[in-house]
């Protein structure tokens, strides 16, 4: 059996503030094999941008990285220096951006912002061969030859995060990294770039994590799930497995949240509110929300063991 494309281990990242250390990704651990997609889904807050940032290695002060590894192959991530990350950047790990509008440069023709990564990571092409290359990459994302030459105010949402996409895949890395891709979408306009992303990955044989809100959306596009809270990993599984029969109090109360065409008009949330990443409470961190808490939650942390054939959970009700 092959190794993972990437394997996050014990992964700790920590936010220094004056009135102490704000836990935003603590203790973290999964695997990635290759040509997998994995969504990444929790509420605001629960520490999925920053798992983001932290794999693209672009936590800045008062974050830090303060424990755990992030293996890309046979690379620890967290060992490499800057130039040796930045030259990771885009050959092996890439990233679409949550907001295409605030990552395209408003004053670069399209053609030269998907040339210009290549470029700094020393590819040698001809006038013609960097023609053809932007025209391949506008194709594979479903734009125009016309594009290259226009700048990003001139394309609509939708296209410019076509854009992003063809700079993201410009180098075809090993891993994409999406962050709410579709979250400044329209709902027609996600379709169609999910779809997008989605025979990009087939075509190329790209391994993806997508981070989002959205369960439904998850549910049509991963092929594994990831659930996080308050900054660690509540439960990952097969997508079709965790939705017929979720482990987590938290999984399970997540995917009811999600609208019934049965029950119009009737929603269905999760009662209170995260808890402050400052200040945890002891245990385990749903505790103080879980309809199911008993009192070995309130004061034991549950450890994340893998309950079954890939289906890894850090809930009492199951390891207990």
């Amino acid at each position: 059996m092959s190794e993972p494309v990437l394997q996050v281990k014990n992964l700790k990242v920590y936010y220094y503030v004056e009135a102490g250390a704000v836990k935003a990704v603590d203790d973290v651990s999964f695997d990635l094999d290759f040509g997998v997609k994995m969504g990444l889904v929790g509420e605001s807050g629960s520490g999925k941008s920053t798992m983001a940032l932290a794999l693209m290695r672009m936590i800045k002060p008062p974050g830090k990285i303060v424990g755990g590894q992030m293996i890309l192959g046979s690379t620890d991530l967290v060992k490499l220096n800057e130039e040796q990350m930045r030259q990771l950047r885009l050959s092996r790990i890439a990233m679409i951006p949550q907001g295409a509008m605030n990552s395209l440069n408003p004053v670069m023709r399209i053609d030269k912002q998907l040339i210009d990564g290549m470029l700094d990571h020393n590819v040698i092409m001809s006038k013609e061969e960097r023609a053809r290359r932007v025209n391949e990459l506008l194709e594979m994302v479903d734009l125009p030859p016309k594009v290259a030459k226009m700048y990003p105010h001139e394309l609509s949402g939708g296209m410019q995060q076509r854009v992003t996409v063809a700079q993201s895949i410009s180098m075809e890395p090993d891993l994409i990294i999406a962050d709410e891709p579709t979250s400044a979408l329209d709902v027609v306009i996600q379709r169609q770039v999910m779809e997008t992303i989605n025979r990009l990955q087939q075509r190329l044989g790209l391994s993806v994590i997508l981070i989002g809100h959205d369960m439904g959306l998850m549910a049509q596009t991963v092929d594994r799930l990831a659930v996080m809270y308050a900054g660690r990993m509540m439960e990952i599984g097969e997508t079709r497995a965790m939705f017929h029969r979720p482990l987590h109090p938290y999984t399970e109360l997540l995917i009811k949240s999600l609208p019934v065409l049965e029950n119009k008009g009737v929603f269905s949330g999760i009662p209170g509110i995260t808890p402050s990443l400052l200040n945890p409470p002891a245990g385990c961190v749903f505790h103080t929300r879980c309809p199911k808490a008993w009192d070995l939650c309130e004061n034991t942390t549950p450890q994340f063991v893998e309950a079954e054939s890939g289906r890894w959970v850090a809930c009492h009700l199951i390891t207990a």
